[in-house]
């Protein structure tokens, strides 16, 4: 491999050009892959000869880098990512006194794109840099701040201050046991090192400084660096600041002021507003504390959102007023919208975009306020002024809807198909159809509304090439059909596919020629947010499969150049054995693609995770004692130090196994079988986790969440709260302990006195219950699950009145806790026969508390259905609920069309099955796509399903788009039709759909049928599905769990596909600028 004092060129390509930079014409044809994956060969061939290090060591580089800067030439990009890493070698490695300044600007200038790709154990900073050359690079590093992980923030962080230390105080920071400390004193604890001039320099790094450093700023450097814009520019800029380190920049920029002194300067504040104790304000500093508290974690800050919003509309709800209220204008309640004069009104929602989220009565206020007596003739004008409002336009609105008017309108087409709900968005769609064809309709739109366009008018569409289809989302089910219609046409051109690999199968990824595998591999795995693990699983085997007929050892052969060409995402399938036989000689190469791999498609059972994880650590170690691996070795091994065992951990030198630790906190998955073990190995490291500071709880805290006993027994301190909310926001998943121990430290007065266990949400009253009170129940919001039903007994009415709708926002009541909100709600809004549909539309899931003859009366039209869909309703009470909407509506099953059908969302399993019977089949053609989860007992799946028979035929012939469209409605099959679908199809079977799948059915599926569900549907297999399966069977579900991907049927057959654009080609292009710039740079 060429490499530039360490730096792998190839690395360095495909990320160090952005999309923006190439020329226009290579975007255009998207072939700028292409160049890069052959623009190292090229370079080989024309450096063979070359000695590389005297071509990055010479005075003509500077001179180079200033003709390419300026250079218009199409390959001027590519001259650019190959002077990257050279550029970078000088600065890091050659003397300030053998560059001048000019020329460290032009070298700042070009290695920029090393920082912006390098993993963090390979970004080496320059040892030694002094004077006005550190603020030139800590502005360079300022501007690759956004692409750094971390740990390279923190790591600059920390290199930033020895810098400074040593520059300007002649010590340094270095403890006694670095070998390089014993060159320098070392700097006292008092040192006030974060001078002005440091401030300034940091940038948005401060905000990875440790708490404590913070008092090393001298008063009056802190003051006047937060007078300058460059403060709240850089914290703003930044990772959000942890609780610890906001609230002690806080406490010391309030030392700045007196106490009547400082809220004239709140709009300074940024993010440290979130953590700032606000007194009563004026309107206008309200308006200014107000603009900085977007963004902030903790559901605390909507009280004080509330009370300066208060402020602000006390004497006015002028037009500037709502101006400056900008998205807060959602904290309004209903009543006060509808007191604002309508002129103002309207202003405000016209520049409020479609980022507002609004409650279902501030969206019915809002829309009967614009609307006024018009209810479904609005002009298209009239509609783009209501967008950011959208979501609460009835569905009559959007089907008069003039086509070509809107569809011109990109921007407001966006902003309302982003808003509407599946029912609006076929209602929209239907009325679109009307008065445009499907080719036309399917040409201009984009996004959601796009992706609920049925399958029969796609087919409508009249799609014949690539063209057509590129650059657009589509929904799986859609991309399915498209890539079986341009496998067809053979145009699946791998790189131009983009969502439409959602639609791809094994058997046309098999079907590639062994000419095209590479190409193939290399092309899908640029955009890796449309494969599935199947998907990735099958091409890997293919890949594996193919470079194997090359020769049969190709693994146990294979070169740093061949390993390097296999897209990591795909190598991370080589089976164990396969792994293991990888020769030393390759470790180089391996440890760079493990260190920046991402294992989100990598199934959670792979056999390659422990393998690769071990043969890191070999790699690393050269088979010697896990305790000589250092804290760089640690950074190589990327995410798979997750995968290491805590037993392996207990191995490594104390301060690599503390680092190491902190870095596992930000692990996206640990084994479950580690995870006890672990949480005991931090426990003996850093002490009980009830006796750690904050910063300890920041920096370790997610290992402790891992275990929901541990995150139950966290203590009750003043700051856990924050600590918790903070954390909350940056996890992919709540656990139920996370959210109760929230709910704990919400409800509970901090204080000495332990607080007595609660009792379950189902249990009887708690001797010490704490009453809700509106602040509590909006601070909460969808936690309010956990009070019990004798505290919900305890709210006053006045409490309930004021938070109804955020607690009909939230399913899964208990029957008891149901049993005393409906009846507070028959105490204040009447019985439910009298109660308007306004109120219903409040009471959300509320209403399941009512009994069914009084859910028959519910005055529900079919637009707010939705909106309690979710709920968890019993069949018997969608029986009622659509008995009620059916009478309330006038309607019959007859006059149900697709909007309707989909608007109807899960009471469609309220229908009868001779109501069902009766539905029109063209409109359930259209509808089922949009129909997303429904879930009804199976007898009901099954009346669905004779519809789904009755509109695509056989399941034995059904496709891969019409399984994928058809949802949890295949459950309805019987155990024969199950076993007739074709296995290719398995891969698009929903996840929600498995467990609905009735066990004596499930295990009539074939070997080959449950090889292919894939890694996500296996693991929703039930037990009582795995104890209907014979133990081949089980087998086969094991193979599909691990992402082993099944074997296509009658698939031997090879495609040559799209024509590919000639690598020699490419070569012979590119090697005449080549040899221009090594005989430039050799002069």
């Amino acid at each position: 491999m060429a490499t530039v004092t360490g730096y792998p060129v190839p690395k360095m390509l495909p990320k160090s050009v952005p999309n923006s930079e190439l020329p226009a014409d290579s975007r255009a044809d998207d072939q700028s892959n292409i160049f890069l994956s052959t623009f190292l060969d090229v370079l080989n061939s024309v450096t063979v000869d070359t000695n590389r290090d005297t071509m990055w060591n010479c005075s003509n580089l500077p001179a180079m880098i200033k003709l390419m800067r300026n250079s218009s030439e199409p390959f001027a990009c590519y001259m650019k990512a190959f002077v990257a890493p050279m550029s970078w070698a000088a600065l890091t490695t050659q003397g300030e006194s053998n560059i001048n300044s000019s020329d460290y600007d032009t070298l700042l200038w070009a290695a920029k794109p090393v920082l912006q790709d390098v993993p963090s154990a390979r970004m080496m900073l320059p040892p030694k840099v002094g004077g006005q050359n550190m603020k030139r690079m800590m502005k360079m590093l300022q501007e690759v701040y956004e692409p750094m992980t971390n740990n390279q923030r923190t790591q600059v962080l920390n290199w930033a201050k020895e810098q400074i230390t040593q520059n300007h105080f002649n010590c340094t920071m270095k403890p006694p046991s670095d070998s390089k400390s014993m060159l320098m004193d070392g700097c006292k604890p008092s040192l006030k090192w974060l001078d002005l001039d440091a401030l300034t320099m940091m940038g948005p790094y401060l905000s990875h400084l440790p708490p404590d450093d913070v008092d090393s700023s001298p008063r009056e450097n802190l003051c006047e660096f937060f007078q300058l814009s460059q403060f709240k520019t850089n914290i703003t800029s930044a990772t959000r600041m942890s609780p610890s380190l906001a609230k002690k920049f806080l406490q010391r920029i309030q030392e700045c002021f007196s106490g009547k002194e400082f809220p004239e300067h709140v709009g300074k504040l940024g993010p440290l507003a979130c953590y700032y104790d606000a007194p009563d304000l004026t309107p206008n500093i309200s308006k200014k504390l107000l603009s900085q508290l977007d963004g902030c974690d903790s559901p605390a800050m909507l009280k004080l959102k509330k009370r300066l919003i208060n402020s602000m509309t006390s004497n006015s709800t002028s037009a500037q007023t709502l101006h400056d209220l900008g998205t807060n204008i959602n904290l309004l309640s209903p009543k006060q919208l509808s007191a604002i004069p309508a002129g103002n009104l309207k202003d405000a929602l016209q520049n409020l975009g479609h980022n507002v989220k609004w409650t279902r009565s501030q969206l019915r206020t809002l829309v009967q306020k614009q609307l006024s007596d018009k209810k479904c003739n609005v002009s298209d004008k009239e509609l783009v002024a209501l967008q950011s409002i959208a979501a609460g336009l009835p569905s009559c609105v959007l089907k008069n809807i003039k086509a070509q008017e809107i569809l011109t309108d990109r921007e407001a087409l966006k902003s309302i198909s982003n808003q509407i709900n599946r029912g609006q968005s076929k209602a929209m769609l239907q009325g679109l159809l009307g008065k445009i064809k499907p080719s036309e309709l399917v040409e201009k739109l984009s996004g959601a509304l796009l992706q609920r366009v049925s399958l029969a008018n796609l087919d409508k569409a009249n799609i014949t090439s690539l063209e057509q289809v590129e650059n657009k989302t589509w929904s799986q089910s859609q991309a399915a059909y498209l890539a079986k219609k341009l496998h067809d046409l053979k145009q699946l051109q791998y790189r131009r596919l983009h969502s439409v690999l959602q639609g791809l199968t094994c058997k046309m990824i098999d079907r590639v020629s062994d000419n095209n595998t590479l190409d193939m591999a290399q092309a899908i795995t640029e955009t890796p947010q449309w494969l599935s693990k199947i998907q990735a699983g099958c091409a890997a085997r293919k890949l594996f499969t193919t470079l194997e007929k090359e020769r049969t050892d190709y693994f146990k052969t294979i070169s740093e150049q061949e390993l390097d060409k296999i897209p990591t995402l795909l190598l991370l399938y080589l089976p164990p054995l396969k792994v293991k036989d990888l020769p030393d000689s390759v470790c180089s190469v391996l440890l760079d693609k493990m260190e920046a791999a991402n294992l989100s498609l990598l199934p959670l059972q792979a056999p390659s995770r422990p393998a690769l994880a071990q043969k890191a650590l070999l790699c690393l170690t050269n088979e010697k004692d896990l305790s000589e691996v250092t804290v760089t070795d640690a950074l190589r091994m990327g995410p798979f130090l997750c995968e290491m065992a805590p037993s392996q951990l207990r191995l490594m030198a104390p301060d690599v196994m503390n680092f190491s630790l902190q870095i596992m906190a930000s692990c996206q998955h640990i084994p479950q079988r580690h995870r006890a073990d672990l949480l005991q190995l931090v426990s003996q490291t850093f002490g009980d986790p009830s006796d750690w500071p904050p910063q300890t709880m920041e920096t370790l805290g997610p290992l402790i969440l891992l275990d929901d006993n541990a995150t139950s027994a966290l203590p009750h301190k003043p700051w856990m709260k924050d600590f918790l909310a903070f954390l909350r926001s940056r996890l992919t998943h709540t656990s139920d302990a996370l959210k109760k121990k929230i709910f704990d430290l919400t409800t509970t007065t901090m204080s000495n006195t332990a607080r007595k266990k609660r009792a379950a949400p189902s249990s009887g009253s708690s001797a010490n219950a704490t009453k809700p009170t509106e602040t509590l129940v909006e601070e909460l919001g969808m936690d309010n699950i956990y009070w019990t039903a004798a505290e919900l007994d305890m709210m006053s009415n006045s409490t309930f009145l004021a938070t109804v709708e955020i607690l009909g926002g939230i399913p899964g009541y208990s029957a008891e806790q149901l049993d005393v909100l409906s009846k507070k709600a028959i105490e204040i809004f009447g019985p439910v026969p009298q109660m308007t549909e306004s109120v219903v539309v409040q009471l959300g899931c509320i209403t399941r508390g009512f009994s069914n003859s009084d859910l028959e009366k519910l005055p529900l039209s079919l637009d707010t259905l939705e909106e309690v869909a979710h709920c968890g309703w019993k069949h018997s009470q969608m029986e009622s609920v659509w008995k009620g909407v059916a009478k309330y509506n006038n309607l019959t099953v007859q006059q149900l069309g697709a909007a309707d059908m989909v608007t109807l969302n899960q009471f469609i399993c309220g229908l009868s099955s001779n109501e069902i019977s009766k539905l029109n089949m063209d409109a359930f053609r259209n509808a089922v796509g949009s129909m997303d989860g429904i879930q009804c007992p199976f007898k009901v799946m099954q009346d669905l399903k004779n519809c789904a028979v009755s509109v695509f035929g056989n399941p034995r012939n059904w496709s891969e788009a019409q399984v994928s469209d058809l949802d949890t409605i295949i459950a309805g099959l019987n155990a024969t039709e199950m076993a007739s679908l074709d296995p290719s199809v398995f891969p698009f079977l929903s996840e929600r759909c498995i467990s609905h799948i009735p066990p004596d059915n499930f295990a009539q599926l074939s070997v080959a049928q449950l090889e292919a569900l894939g890694p996500d549907n296996a693991e929703m297999v039930t037990s009582k599905q795995r104890a209907a399966l014979k133990d081949d069977q089980l087998a086969a579900l094991e193979k599909a769990s691990t992402g082993s991907p099944y074997e296509p049927r009658n698939s031997t057959v090879t495609e040559s596909g799209a024509p590919q654009l000639s690598v020699e080609g490419i070569g012979a292009v590119m090697k005449p600028f080549l040899f221009l710039l090594m005989g430039f740079l050799l002069l």
